[in-house]
């Protein structure tokens, strides 16, 4: 994966993070604390709330993408979680995107220059928050705020299949392994990354 940027002009960071504190079969959680740590941070800096947490890795506001998150795991021999490799990328003080029609930034939006460092402190504050939130409340709290954030809740969407097919359903949550859990016309289905993609 790839994240495209004018020199000098975005955050583009990676954290090293000690991950035992969660077992392997939970890694998605790790991605909604970041993603929620963001998306805080994006909201403190905004008028109004318009960021929404793209499954399975994006940050937009509005229709369009300003963050992104991937995370890389490493797993011990025996199964155990060893580290996290976390990487974020904020379009902050690029206002030209070509060939990204669906991409914004701080700067586009405000616009003012935005301080990188002064955002990148918010940004790690923000995550030591909500490592604290997981380890006092448990799972079942970070997923109703996430759940909150999530782009196209409750609406009916259309996605299109790795055969290029299309289909209508009605994205509900996301499950404790990471999966979207999706209402169709007539059941309930998790779908993984691979296996479809939102057109809107």
């Amino acid at each position: 994966n790839r994240w495209e940027s004018e020199a000098g002009k975005n955050l583009l960071i990676s954290i090293i993070i000690n991950s035992d504190f969660l077992l392997p079969e939970k890694q998605f959680y790790l991605n909604k604390l970041v993603s929620l740590a963001v998306s805080d941070v994006l909201i403190e800096i905004f008028p109004q709330k318009e960021v929404q947490i793209k499954w399975p890795n994006d940050i937009y506001y509005g229709d369009r993408k300003i963050a992104g998150i991937l995370i890389e795991n490493s797993i011990r021999s025996n199964g155990s979680w060893q580290w996290a490799i976390i990487g974020i990328g904020i379009n902050v003080n690029q206002v030209v995107f070509d060939g990204l029609p669906k991409v914004t930034s701080l700067k586009s939006i405000l616009p003012i220059t935005v301080d990188k460092d002064e955002l990148l402190t918010k940004i790690i504050d923000k995550l030591k928050m909500y490592f604290k939130f997981y380890y006092k409340n448990g799972s079942e709290s970070l997923n109703l705020e996430y759940e909150s954030y999530l782009f196209r809740k409750d609406k009916p969407s259309t996605f299109m299949s790795p055969d290029k097919s299309t289909f209508t359903g009605i994205i509900r949550g996301v499950s404790p392994s990471g999966k979207l859990e999706l209402q169709m016309e007539d059941s309930n289905k998790e779908f993984d990354l691979k296996e479809l993609k939102l057109l809107y």
